[in-house]
């Protein structure tokens, strides 16, 4: 519940973020054009989410004679969730990592690496597996562009106000063009730092579902020591506006300067903490 709550909360306030934008362009038809087009952007890759994130991740789908286990239990779990079969894919990536991708349950797809299948035990992939097929039924591929489009149109808005800020655009007398570039700076970084609350709230909440799922937090929490060891041992080659898909971080060898304001994912120590204290267990 408290996940829930947070993920309103961030989304509020990227929302306040675009009024409060719109207002200092001197009404809301700014925030109005930039949204729209924020909008538009971010629809195309709701509606084509699962196509974008499979290319990205150069993933090619698997059958059932091929990979007879893996379709064994994300059908067990996808009949337990009451949910569709999603297609089933595997990436060429060395890192053990899996994803989760599809605007609905209809229209979902589930990734694993190579590496993922070569370091964890079928019981502990079955813990991954339902992770990722509670993203799809918690409709978080679906929040996750709200927020997208949301901090689009801001960062879209906040290009207006720096162009105001240099070229003097607004009639206002009481502008102040420090002010006005200030803000345009500080609006996108603001932003993206909500996003990125918002994705580490909704990792959780996966996790909780998903040990929910099947009733047992321990197989997911020995699983994200493993991925997390090896993503930080096995580089991979993806585009970073994609790695918040994976279920652990894709690029946590890289060091980044204040790596933990820019993270994407919760720390796995607190992930692994909550799973073995058993909060799954708890009501909503």
């Amino acid at each position: 519940m408290k996940n829930t709550f947070k993920t309103f909360v961030l989304l509020a306030g990227l929302g306040g973020l675009l009024v409060l934008i719109g207002q200092l362009l001197g009404g809301l038809t700014g925030a109005f054009i930039g949204l729209a087009i924020g909008l538009a952007i971010v629809g195309f890759s709701y509606w084509k989410s699962d196509t974008l994130a499979i290319r990205a991740a150069r993933a090619v789908p698997v059958s059932e004679a091929e990979m007879p286990e893996y379709y064994a239990i994300v059908r067990e779990l996808t009949q337990k969730a009451n949910m569709p079969m999603p297609k089933l894919y595997v990436t060429p990536d060395q890192q053990p990592n899996a994803f989760a991708t599809g605007r609905n349950p209809d229209h979902a797809a589930v990734a694993v690496t190579r590496g993922i299948l070569r370091i964890l035990s079928w019981d502990e992939l079955r813990g991954v597996l339902a992770h990722e097929i509670s993203h799809v039924g918690n409709r978080d591929i679906l929040i996750g562009s709200v927020a997208a489009a949301i901090a689009t149109g801001i960062t879209l808005i906040a290009n207006i106000l720096q162009f105001s800020a240099f070229f003097g655009g607004r009639d206002d007398d009481d502008a102040n063009p420090i002010a006005l570039l200030a803000l345009a700076i500080l609006a996108p970084l603001a932003a993206g730092l909500l996003q990125m609350a918002l994705s580490r709230s909704r990792e959780f909440e996966a996790d909780r579902t998903g040990a929910r799922l099947i009733d047992d937090g321990e197989p997911l929490a020995r699983a994200l020591l493993k991925l997390e060891n090896g993503a930080r041992q096995i580089p991979m080659d993806i585009d970073p506006a994609h790695a918040s898909a994976f279920i652990v971080n894709p690029l946590a060898g890289r060091r980044v300067s204040f790596g933990s304001l820019w993270r994407t994912h919760p720390q796995t120590e607190d992930r692994v903490a909550r799973l073995r204290k058993g909060e799954w267990r708890q009501a909503w």
